[in-house]
């Protein structure tokens, strides 16, 4: 992992994954949860509407998701470019 190049690449594929991952999380948390809430309001889920339940528990799930995806994806990322923790 000391030379440049390959030092260069681990780090544009670990800023890539995180650009998604915050963007995904945008989408989830202010797109859904607050934007779009009038849109889902017709859609019933648990008792309530879809765009309070993802403002509520949606957005929750979708971070714990996120989190697992990244650890694998990092673990992944680490063993391809030689810096995992064996």
């Amino acid at each position: 992992m000391a030379d440049t190049p390959s030092s260069n690449a681990y780090w544009a594929a670990n800023i890539r994954i995180i650009y998604i991952c915050l963007a995904i999380w945008a989408i989830v948390s202010y797109g859904f949860g607050i934007l779009l809430r009038p849109a889902l309001s017709g859609i019933a889920v648990g008792g309530t509407d879809l765009g309070f339940w993802f403002a509520q528990q949606g957005s929750i799930i979708c971070f714990i998701a996120l989190i697992f995806f990244y650890a694998a994806y990092m673990n992944k990322l680490d063993r391809e470019f030689g810096v995992d923790e064996q």
